[in-house]
């Protein structure tokens, strides 16, 4: 039987290759995709893969994000998960191949001299030097769909990774311009008491002298107190938010270094895109895609269940008494087998497998067609709070123009004589917030556009993922179509792995 071996190892590969995985290939779901957005703006396509915060002409701002991205814990558990589901994808493949043991021992035994049966020699010595094979033949793509589930999942943490990244640099930025923003109302409260101050000093020196009433003086000094409230509430504010940063950056609490005023800013360049962009561009988009993969996959796997398991073993080794007859031929054993293994009755088992994976791919499907819906959503909700809050800062600003002119006039006449000093108050009560809104505003102007981009994705997500490693060590080991393992560098433009049918 032996020299028929090699004719049934043809005919086995030849099954092999005959073999198709069992189960739907995936295909993407139809999506009803708007043809433009609603608010949609002037803007332009590349600046969506340009490093946007470098527009904002803020050497500090650009350092704080590269060290974010670098430092960041949330970046390397990310980073740990990829690797994880890299050697989850290279454990499933390895069942495509051939298993190969080797197995050696060497024991000394003595048996019961009241066995039915004696050996010659009682204790005796025994040396076995033994290697086995086993080999699953994939012949209904069971391993293959697990592969192709693993493979997904791999995709799919990747995503997840770049959908950290995204969030991580537009977090920095919204949070250090929110930091400068308070910078600048506390420069404005800091200057406002001591406006107010003054305003007491000189009240209470005619107070002394009988020009004013204690009336007047206790009105200046109510608005002094009024400012000089305001300043601590900002100063927490700073702390929690130079804080909030600090972990951000993957420091511990503490200060923050500044770099450019707040109206020093320059706003970058709007980005552009069409609504059918997001399906490639955003991570929770192409996140959500290739969970469906997985599960699409694990349709075919569980289906693949109901055949019979087929597969192939083998020992081959050398067995002796004697340590120096060992490798010689008479030692010599080997034993192959083919294993056929199928279910007949499993009291619905397998059907109840079958139809988790069912459940699986449909609440999979709900997931991606509920990500693309809210991708469409932010994108929207970003491209009109950025139109609206330009109309919105516009505003603000002829508000404190307003009320300077109104506490001007209201000075003039108290000083003429012509109104008390109530009228001033009521300017200045006006005035002092307003101008803190103002500058709160001009902030949410510049976060407006940093979620724009947050929302439309681009590829500026491979600029922010080249610096989450060194330059010099940045590499990513992904696992491709093969099993074999190819180093990518992270520094380079890449492109999210578009979905394919896959037929091995």
């Amino acid at each position: 039987m032996y020299r028929y071996a090699p004719l049934v190892l043809i005919i086995l590969s030849v099954l092999i290759a005959a073999g198709c995985a069992i189960g739907p290939d995936y295909n993407r779901p139809v999506m009803d995709i708007p043809q433009a957005f609603r608010f949609d703006g002037e803007g332009s396509r590349e600046v969506a893969d340009s490093e946007w915060w470098k527009q904002f002409n803020d050497p500090v701002l650009e350092k704080l994000i590269v060290e974010a991205l670098a430092n960041n814990k949330s970046v390397k558990i990310a980073a740990a998960n990829v690797n994880r589901a890299s050697g989850m994808l290279m454990t499933t493949r390895s069942g495509l191949f051939p298993q190969i043991y080797y197995n050696g021992t060497a024991e000394r035994v003595r048996l019961s001299k009241n066995t039915i049966q004696q050996v010659p020699e009682n204790p005796y010595n025994n040396f076995q030097a033994v290697g086995s094979a086993s080999w699953e033949i994939d012949l209904w793509g069971r391993i293959r769909r697990l592969s192709e589930s693993a493979k997904a999942n791999l995709y799919a943490t990747i995503e997840a990774r770049r959908g950290v990244i995204l969030s991580l640099t537009t977090e920095i930025a919204s949070t250090y311009i929110q930091l400068r923003g308070l910078d600048e109302q506390l420069r404005i409260a800091n200057e406002t008491l001591k406006t107010y101050e003054e305003s007491v000093r000189i009240f209470e020196l005619q107070n002394k002298y009988g020009q004013v009433s204690g009336m007047t003086v206790q009105q200046a000094r109510s608005q002094y107190e009024t400012a000089a409230a305001q300043i601590p509430q900002i100063e927490v504010e700073i702390a929690k938010t130079e804080n909030a940063l600090s972990i951000l950056l993957g420091r511990n609490p503490g200060a923050i270094e500044r770099g450019v005023k707040l109206s020093d800013l320059k706003m970058p360049p709007i980005p552009a895109g069409l609504p059918s962009d997001l399906l490639e561009r955003r991570p929770d988009v192409l996140q959500a895609e290739q969970n469906l993969i997985a599960a699409n996959a694990q349709m075919g796997a569980a289906k693949a269940l109901f055949f019979p398991a087929i597969s192939l073993t083998g020992v081959a080794g050398f067995v002796s008494e004697e340590l120096s007859k060992l490798w010689l031929g008479p030692s010599k054993l080997w034993n192959y087998a083919g294993n056929v293994v199928g279910p007949i009755f499993t009291g619905g088992g397998l059907l109840g497998q079958f139809r988790q994976s069912e459940a699986s791919r449909e609440a999979a499907l709900y997931s991606y067609q509920q990500a693309v819906q809210s991708a469409f959503a932010d994108a929207e909700n970003a491209l009109i709070a950025r139109k609206k809050i330009l109309e919105q800062v516009a505003a603000e600003q002829r508000k404190v123009t307003a009320f300077r002119e109104y506490e001007r006039m209201a000075e003039l006449q108290y000083n003429a004589g012509y109104t008390p000093y109530l009228t001033v108050l009521n300017a200045q009560q006006e005035l002092f917030p307003a101008e803190l809104q103002a500058v709160q505003t001009n902030a949410t102007s510049y976060i407006a556009v940093i979620n724009l981009y947050k929302a439309l994705g681009g590829g500026w997500i491979a600029k922010g993922e080249a610096l989450t490693v060194p330059h010099e060590t940045a590499r990513e080991e992904q696992v491709d179509d093969k099993g074999s393992t190819t180093q990518h560098e992270p520094g380079k433009e890449s492109v999210s792995p578009k979905p394919e049918n896959e037929k091995d």
